[in-house]
């Protein structure tokens, strides 16, 4: 079949429309699906942090004393630690640094929003020494109780921390073992902390509020002349990258919060 000049240019116009509303569809759905995706990361990014403020009273620094015996000074050590808000992109999580420790030289506590649970990459010190191994633990909070554990294997052992938050001035942490013909977990040494600078006495918790996270503000920060509270460096760093964004969220909890009363 021959067509005339103008039916094929009828023709080829209507196969390049064709072509055109092809493409226009499948980026269209391309922009939605990215715009879901979008959507879904900010929304669990937002319950991941959400979760985490339940541990804002570790946030700061602190000096511990490690016991392998309840009760005993024998092989008793000190230690300190600072604990800090860490933010990669919009995803948040609590890093924990030890010094002079002998178990654990960092960690960094973060949730998983589809599971549901807390997640601690650990980095663990071997026999004491600069030595370390790196392991996940997996678990859930119990009121101020927070119990993780990391699967052992036909060969190696299984490990279990738990962080008990006592009130916002002490905090325990028992390292727990359980070796591949055991059944039961057994403990290899216990920290207890205090909060660097205080003394065990009630506080009242008055004064400064992170606009980042909600604590206690203890860093002061600058934006357009005034002056705000963060809780930490991370905060701080937080803050630095994107003030607008950090202050209208912080605005829009307060109008929740009045909104409430």
């Amino acid at each position: 079949m021959r067509l005339r000049t103008g039916e094929l240019g009828s023709e080829l116009n209507g196969r390049f429309g064709v072509a055109l509303l092809g493409i226009f569809l499948w980026c269209s759905v391309q922009a939605d699906e990215t715009s879901s995706t979008t959507s879904s990361k900010a929304t669990n990014n937002a319950v991941a942090k959400e979760a985490l403020t339940q541990f804002q009273d570790l946030v700061g620094g602190w000096v511990g004393t490690g016991q392998p015996k309840r009760g005993s000074a024998a092989g008793a050590w000190r230690e300190k630690a600072d604990w800090r808000w860490k933010f990669a992109g919009e995803q948040a999580a609590l890093e924990c640094l030890v010094e002079e420790g002998k178990l654990l030289k960092s960690g960094l506590l973060s949730f998983d929003p589809e599971k549901k649970m807390f997640v601690l990459k650990a980095v663990e010190l071997i026999d004491a020494k600069e030595e370390t191994v790196e392991r996940d633990y997996i678990g859930e909070l119990t009121e101020k109780k927070l119990v993780v554990e990391s699967a052992g294997t036909e060969s190696t052992d299984g490990r279990r921390i738990t962080i008990t938050r006592l009130n916002e001035k002490r905090t325990l942490v028992l390292f727990e073992r359980k070796a591949p013909s055991q059944n039961f977990y057994s403990r290899i040494a216990e920290v207890g902390y205090t909060r660097e600078g205080t003394r065990l006495a009630d506080s009242d918790q008055t004064g400064p509020v992170c606009v980042v996270t909600g604590g206690v503000g203890t860093i002061k920060v600058t934006h357009k002349g005034e002056t705000y509270w963060v809780c930490c460096t991370g905060c701080r760093d937080a803050f630095n990258d994107d003030p607008e964004g950090v202050l209208a969220d912080y605005k829009k909890k307060l109008e929740e919060k009045k909104a409430k009363k």
